[in-house]
């Protein structure tokens, strides 16, 4: 693969306009997720991509090609680590790709536009949206109430298995008959006590655990798991398309799913 095109904008400028729209620097986050610029790389960019995981197999499909990558999840989770194997290769490939990288974790799951949360809530048909899943005082999904005043759980599952593309596993707990819902995508079933205490009939959310099982019925609030992956693909994409409606350079979504 090889770069082309002639319009090529300064990488400090799309940062710039990214860690604004984003408020990188004012949404609270765990430690290891660095948001904004992890990796320098060229000037100015001509072509961008976006991925959910800042993966070794994304980073070479995009080395070369791509000046910018934009993911979801970034490098440096684990802390301050030694450079070696997997995060030797993830770092090595970026700077032999010369591509830049820049990572957005909770500013894009919670964001009431380009929000991972809110894109999802919107598809599912919620409406009368608010602010839901309290982290250190901001939040970081939505909740809404279904698109009939009294909606199936079986048919409320359904279309969220249609706009995931994939079987959804419920967690039983609440009514057959749905009023209500939130959204918190990616691990967002320890949201299931506030869901319960705003009396949520069903929190959608990517994975759980063992014991949310429990919860779920002792709470009353039903579980449904899009998986974390598929719950967390909306925000990269709606920025590739702000980026490319401001900017005017060509961007992709590199689809590298998980299966969880």
């Amino acid at each position: 693969m090889s770069r082309s095109g002639t319009l090529r904008i300064a990488l400090k400028e799309i940062v710039s306009f990214l860690d604004g729209y984003l408020d990188t620097g004012g949404t609270p986050d765990y430690p290891g997720a660095l948001n904004g610029l992890q990796v320098a790389g060229p000037e100015r960019v001509g072509r961008f991509a976006v991925a959910v995981d800042a993966r070794e197999s994304v980073i070479e499909a995009v080395g070369g090609w791509a000046d910018l990558l934009i993911v979801h999840h970034g490098l440096f989770w684990g802390g301050l680590r030694p450079l070696t194997g997997p995060r030797y290769r993830r770092v090595k490939a970026l700077i032999d790709g010369k591509t830049a990288l820049y990572s957005a974790h909770l500013p894009l799951d919670s964001h009431p536009e380009a929000g991972n949360a809110v894109i999802l809530a919107r598809k599912l048909r919620l409406s009368s949206l608010e602010p839901f899943g309290d982290y250190r005082g901001a939040y970081v999904g939505w909740r809404g109430r279904v698109d009939s005043p009294r909606r199936a759980l079986g048919d409320f599952t359904a279309r969220l298995s249609e706009v995931l593309g994939r079987d959804v596993t419920t967690i039983p707990g609440g009514p057959a008959i749905l009023e209500s819902a939130a959204v918190v995508t990616g691990a967002g079933a320890s949201t299931l006590e506030e869901a319960a205490e705003a009396g949520v009939d069903v929190l959608v959310t990517g994975e759980a655990q063992h014991h949310h099982a429990i919860d779920a019925a002792e709470l009353g609030v039903t579980v449904l798991l899009g998986g974390h992956y598929e719950t967390e693909t909306f925000g990269v994409r709606r920025i590739a398309e702000i980026l490319t409606d401001r900017f005017g350079i060509e961007g992709r979504f590199v689809d590298s799913p998980t299966g969880f």
